[in-house]
C-alpha cells in the first residue's frame, strides 16, 4: 500500500528521468511500464507526445509491442506546462521531436515537485545528438540507456540506421525505414 507520507514526499520534490536509446530498443515500453506503476501507486499521471507522431495512434502512446497508454498530443513543449495541472507524474514520449524549450519545461515541472519521465532517441539517423535530448540528459537525475539488437551481427545496437534514401532529419517510419545497428555495423554502413 502506498503511504500518505510517500505521497507528501513525492509532491515536495520532483526530478527528471530520461529513457534513451535507438529505435526498437524498448524506450516507449519502459516509459509505459513506469507510468502504469505510478498509476497503480495512485499518483495522478499525465502523458504527452508530439502532435507530429501519428504512426500508431493519434492520441495513444504505443510501443512496438503494441502496449499502449492514453496521451495528449501537443504541438509544442510549452503546451505541457499549460496542461500539467495538479499532477504527480508527467510522461513525455518521442522527446527528440519536441522543440528546444522541452528541457526548460521539464525543469519547471521538476522544480514544481513533479516526477518527469521522458523517453526519446538520443541520436538521429546519422549518429548525431538529436534535438533537445542532450540537454535533457545533462540535467536528468536518472538516465536509463536501453539497447536494441543489431540486425547484422546480433550485438547490442545503439544506432538507428535509416535504410531509405532520404536526408530529412525527421522521417517517421518503422522497420520499413530503419534498422538497429551496433557501432561496428553502423560504421560499415555509413563508411565511418
Amino acid at each position: 500500500m502506498f503511504l500518505e507520507n510517500d505521497v507528501a514526499r513525492t509532491k515536495n520534490r520532483g526530478w527528471i528521468e530520461v529513457i534513451c536509446g535507438s529505435m526498437f530498443s524498448g524506450k516507449t515500453e519502459e516509459l509505459i511500464r513506469r507510468l502504469k506503476r505510478a498509476k497503480i501507486a495512485r499518483l495522478k499521471v499525465e502523458i504527452f507526445k508530439p502532435g507530429v507522431d501519428t504512426r500508431y495512434d493519434e492520441e495513444k502512446v504505443v510501443s512496438h509491442d503494441e502496449n499502449e497508454i492514453m496521451s495528449t498530443p501537443v504541438p509544442a513543449s510549452g503546451n505541457i506546462l499549460l496542461m500539467a495541472n495538479d499532477v504527480d507524474v508527467v510522461g513525455i514520449d518521442e522527446a527528440q521531436f519536441f522543440d528546444s524549450e522541452l528541457p526548460n519545461v521539464c525543469n519547471q515541472l521538476a522544480n514544481a515537485g513533479i516526477r518527469v519521465i521522458v523517453a526519446g532517441l538520443d541520436m538521429d539517423f546519422k549518429g548525431k545528438p538529436f534535438g533537445p535530448m542532450p540537454a535533457l540528459l545533462s540535467m536528468a537525475e536518472y538516465i536509463t540507456k536501453v539497447h536494441a539488437i543489431c540486425v547484422k551481427c546480433g550485438s547490442l545496437a545503439q544506432y538507428s540506421h535509416r535504410t531509405v534514401a532520404n536526408e530529412k532529419l525527421v522521417l517517421l517510419g518503422e522497420t520499413d525505414a530503419y534498422e538497429p545497428l551496433c557501432r561496428g555495423c553502423f560504421g560499415k554502413e555509413n563508411r565511418i
